[in-house]
């Protein structure tokens, strides 16, 4: 069976979290030929692949969210898009967000004929949002409403004039633009759909938004509509749609997702890889190790994360933190999180830039998470292979790992609230007195991970799930 993975953002160009999650699911089915669809930003990540690809990915397609227009048309000409009146009345339906025609709209979009930006710039947009904005939106001035309607809406139009590989199923790891382009290969092929989320798309771009200060007033209920619109679709046509925990699943419920096709799907880790890692060096029995294993992003928090630690280390010097993953996905932040350690005078941490964990959570003492938004952390689930508890923010999953939703093993850590200094640096302290308060957690989380985390679980689900889809697709095949 071919299969195509539908990621935004992330794999193949990013480590950690989802991409990580991608690269061991290919992995776990060597007998599956597979292609990468990778919705990124604009051509400058063209081929920036930080994983080397497994042997079974035939092929990565790139789809950029910013991008110029291959119509071929002269840009200084007037506008020649013509569009039919069932075209119409299907674009005034997506804009209008009014029972959408999407299968006209799916069908307008593979027209190779068509320009985006003859359509942006065009009457039959601009009537369209004539409309929309009489009937919502007068309130404003009508030329910022316009071109903002163009500018959330070229994106979305880019997906949707995307070349998409024929594949047996579309596997799309999140709703969204990913969600989007798994409809139209649908639409377009037939195939199997299936939508894995692992953060709820639409609540983390809603939370994003929300604190956005590139967007103001009723500018965000129209970019967050458009996120909505697009999960809307993807719960409506995905044969069957995962999360990782109970609260996602309720989550997509509230989001309109149908409950017959809902299925949690716990994350796995190779708890092997962490059976034989090295130990504490003799120049760090000295002190208590605190290891984040994160991308140095603003969304992992660590400038909170340095400011408790600043603080922790007035009650217990002996402690020491490691910072480690990559500063390269946002260099601005990333020297700042440098800069605001330097202007600390804060010793005792160590940025190490991307690494083998399995050559460090031996050596640490505990983990730790300080992320404003998450869905169910691999690096959690890592340090408990290796025995050790977690520091982690009430975000997505963590509360559940660390203090268990259908076990009694007891805490494998302690769970702080989001951007809180004083709670991080009281949980840090207490790490680093308390040595068999260390040990237990670590034992429960290892238990914990034994109990229904672990890649064979994970695979086993999956094998059952792709199962089924190549059941239905040779059934599809047998009826043509």
């Amino acid at each position: 069976m071919k299969i195509c993975i539908v990621a935004e953002g992330c794999y193949p160009y990013v480590v950690g979290g989802v991409s990580s999650w991608i690269h061991s699911l290919i992995q776990s089915f060597p007998g599956h030929e597979f292609v990468i669809l990778a919705i990124v930003a604009d051509r400058s990540m063209r081929g920036e692949f930080s994983y080397d690809l497994p042997d079974n990915v035939e092929e990565v397609y790139e789809v950029y969210l910013n991008d110029y227009d291959w119509s071929g048309r002269d840009r200084n000409s007037k506008s020649r898009v013509h569009l039919k009146k069932k075209e119409s009345a299907a674009l005034m339906s997506l804009i209008l967000n009014e029972n959408i025609d999407w299968d006209t709209i799916f069908e307008m979009f593979n027209n190779p004929g068509l320009s985006i930006n003859d359509l942006l710039m065009g009457m039959d947009f601009l009537q369209c949002v004539k409309e929309t904005y009489k009937k919502k939106y007068s309130q404003i001035v009508f030329s910022d409403f316009l071109w903002t309607m163009r500018s959330i809406y070229l994106p979305m139009f880019l997906i949707l004039k995307a070349d998409v590989p024929k594949a047996d199923m579309y596997h799309c790891v999140a709703t969204g633009y990913a969600g989007l382009l798994g409809c139209m290969a649908k639409h377009r092929y037939g195939c199997g759909l299936l939508i894995s989320e692992h953060g709820i798309y639409t609540r983390e771009r809603e939370e994003e938004l929300i604190k956005a200060k590139w967007v103001q007033g009723i500018y965000k209920n129209l970019w967050i509509e458009q996120f909505r619109k697009m999960s809307a679709v993807a719960y409506q046509r995905a044969q069957l749609i995962t999360s990782l925990y109970d609260h996602a699943r309720g989550l997509q419920i509230e989001l309109g997702a149908p409950p017959e096709k809902l299925l949690v799907t716990p994350n796995g880790i190779n708890a092997s890889r962490f059976a034989d890692i090295p130990t504490k060096r003799p120049e760090d029995r000295q002190y208590v190790n605190i290891g984040a294993v994160l991308r140095v992003t603003p969304i992992k928090d660590v400038k909170t994360m340095i400011r408790a630690f600043y603080y922790a280390k007035q009650e217990v010097p002996w402690l020491k933190l490691w910072i480690m993953g990559p500063t390269d996905e946002d260099q601005k932040y990333a020297d700042e999180c440098v800069e605001l350690v330097d202007t600390m005078h804060l010793s005792d941490v160590v940025f190490t830039g991307r690494v083998d964990v399995s050559d460090y959570l031996g050596r640490m003492d505990c983990t730790i998470l300080t992320s404003i938004s998450e869905g169910q952390p691999l690096t959690i689930l890592e340090g408990y292979a290796a025995k050790k508890p977690a520091i982690a923010t009430d975000v997505g999953n963590c509360r559940g790992l660390i203090e268990g939703e259908w076990d009694d093993y007891g805490p494998a850590g302690i769970v702080t609230h989001i951007m809180s200094v004083e709670e991080i640096s009281q949980a840090m302290i207490r790490m680093g007195r308390d040595r068999d308060m260390r040990h237990t957690m670590g034992e429960n989380g290892y238990k914990r991970l034994m109990s229904g985390y672990k890649i064979e679980d994970m695979r086993q689900v999956y094998y059952n799930i792709y199962s089924d889809f190549e059941t239905e697709a040779r059934e599809r095949a047998d009826y043509k």
